[in-house]
């Protein structure tokens, strides 16, 4: 499959999503990298909302926006965030959560979720159903009327589907699940991890990194590290999953979205031809990521 003309321009420059040696990456380093970010001016704008606030959720720290000056109750899309479960904050996708929030009309909870290798497996999974409990609880606190939805990009694409398989089982409904290039299965023995091994953003070794940091040791089966592994996925919220055309993570999303199809799910999957895995949080340098947000906001209004 040949890279979209702006993805190929990203690659050139950016070989690599670290860009870096990654045997010589240690603790004060990753720390180091979780304090700059190159691509800030990319993220898209920071748009005034009549309402961003920082709280917690037992303990989680989240922060919530509403792009509506009313305090009536409204439907609450949960976001999690990516960065292998090692990079990321809600700081850093500030503007993902703002946009979300504007597209969709839904109160916006974006969670800053535990990091590894500080805070390995299943710290983050925990997090994130944390907060997806508390909102269920606290419906008032959140300003919620009752009715959820999760979003996730890459890492926090896994928690979302990890939190979305916990609500079913305890009997929470929520109304829809969009997957964005997730990461649904921690063995990474898919084609397109032999496809796009290297040269596509996010390589094949970069990703093994992630695991080995969130999973440290971890039965990789664990439905929680690798929710394709779920025995059952019946009875999961309708879904769209969305993936990028040329990315490791590509084949993994697009067949946990036919086992949802075949368990009776209503799911939508989307490829984004010649996109490279991290697009959809860079408007200012990819136009299918303007795009996909367009089609995703689309979806959650529709379920919401």
């Amino acid at each position: 499959m040949p890279l979209h003309p702006q993805a190929r321009e990203y690659v050139a420059l950016y070989p690599s999503d670290l860009n870096t040696d990654l045997a010589t990456l240690d603790l004060e380093g990753i720390q180091r990298m979780r304090a700059q970010d190159g691509f800030a001016a990319q993220r898209g704008p920071l748009p005034q909302l009549p309402s961003v606030r920082d709280e917690t959720a037992e303990g989680v720290p989240v922060r919530i926006y509403r792009a509506d000056r009313g305090d009536e109750p409204r439907p609450v899309v949960v976001y999690l965030h990516g960065g292998g479960w090692v990079f990321g904050s809600v700081k850093r996708n500030d503007a993902l959560g703002r946009d979300l929030a504007i597209r969709t009309g839904a109160i916006v909870v974006s969670v800053d979720y535990r990091l590894a290798p500080e805070h390995p497996f299943p710290a983050a999974a925990d997090d994130a159903w944390t907060v997806l409990r508390d909102i269920f609880a606290r419906p008032a606190f959140y300003q919620s009327n009752g009715t959820l939805a999760l979003v996730g990009d890459s890492a926090g694409g896994n928690l979302a589907a990890v939190a979305a398989w916990q609500a079913r089982d305890a009997g929470l409904r929520l109304a829809h699940q969009v997957l964005v290039y997730p990461v649904l299965d921690a063995r990474m023995d898919t084609p397109s991890y032999t496809e796009f091994a290297k040269g596509f953003g996010l390589d094949a070794e970069e990703m093994s990194w992630y695991v080995q940091h969130y999973s440290a040791g971890a039965d990789l089966d664990d439905p929680r590290l690798s929710p394709s592994r779920l025995p059952s996925a019946a009875g999961l919220p309708p879904a769209t999953v969305v993936t990028a055309g040329c990315d490791v993570l590509r084949d993994e999303g697009e067949r946990y979205g036919k086992r949802l199809a075949e368990a009776g799910v209503p799911v939508e999957v989307r490829r984004f031809d010649g996109a490279v895995h991290g697009f959809f949080g860079l408007p200012r340098l990819f136009d299918q990521a303007i795009e996909a947000r367009a089609y995703v906001a689309d979806r959650l209004r529709e379920f919401l």
